[in-house]
């Protein structure tokens, strides 16, 4: 058993590791994440659809979703065909790409994860997965010390380069050295600054990447919008169910004293 000494040191320590920050990256930052602006109208769906299939699907599938699901948001079968396909693929493949996980891992160091339901994956306490999603394509840098030329505050040391580059520009981060407040020093980012303007302002750029991480929100659940419109169809019922069921009682229970 326990002493009672050996006890409370036990919860002590284990108080100690609750309070230390659970994700602290190499440059000694806590993660902090940008809200994502999602939109899950047609329009914004189908602008992120077009840029997920032109800048991710280089190396990204998404092997749970079907092309011909994208009726969902407005899309005909001609215009997937038309726009969204790449040589070779049908209206009702799943979205895969050719790129084979040998050769991902020997150019890139892992292989580019499948991305079906990555805005459920990286959910976490500091926010969503669209929240995580939204800031991380945001914050990209150049850093000529990694083999693909950038790195990320988010994803530090991150094996991919920023693909949305020629949207965006190029950023420059800005460290300063601070103590950690446990008697090392670290570097913070202190800010990040475009050194070479992209083909969009920052305003738009960020919008694009709010209409592509809704569309990867979307993809991991193309059926949330039908779910929740069910939802409150079942709220409804069962509230007229809680009505009868108390109007039975009291007929039931009228003539007991």
């Amino acid at each position: 058993m326990f002493s009672m000494k050996k006890t409370f040191q036990f919860f002590a320590a284990a108080a100690l590791s609750l309070s230390l920050p659970l994700s602290v990256h190499a440059s000694g930052d806590v993660l902090r994440l940008d809200k994502a602006p999602l939109q899950f109208d047609n329009a914004s769906l189908q602008n992120g659809a077009k840029l997920f299939v032109n800048y991710c699907m280089n190396c990204h599938g998404a092997s749970a979703l079907r092309y011909n699901r994208m009726q969902q948001i407005g899309l005909t079968d001609e215009q997937i065909r038309d726009n969204l396909l790449f040589a070779g693929d049908k209206v009702g493949d799943l979205m895969k790409v050719a790129l084979r996980r040998e050769d991902a891992t020997k150019w890139f160091g892992a292989a580019p994860p499948d991305l079906s339901v990555i805005a459920r994956a990286r959910a976490s306490e500091f926010g969503s997965g669209a929240d995580w999603l939204y800031t991380y394509l945001r914050q990209f840098y150049r850093d000529e010390s990694r083999p693909s030329g950038w790195n990320n505050t988010v994803f530090p040391g991150v094996g991919m380069p920023n693909v949305l580059w020629e949207l965006q520009g190029e950023q420059t981060a800005h460290f300063v050295e601070k103590d950690d407040g446990h008697g090392h020093k670290a570097q913070h980012l202190e800010a990040l600054e475009i050194t070479k303007p992209g083909k969009l302002t920052k305003d738009e750029f960020d919008e694009e990447v709010a209409d592509l991480v809704s569309f990867i929100t979307w993809m991991g659940e193309p059926a949330q919008e039908f779910r929740q419109q069910i939802g409150w169809w079942v709220l409804a019922v069962l509230s007229l169910l809680a009505v009868l069921s108390y109007l039975l009682k009291r007929a039931f229970w009228k003539d007991v004293h």
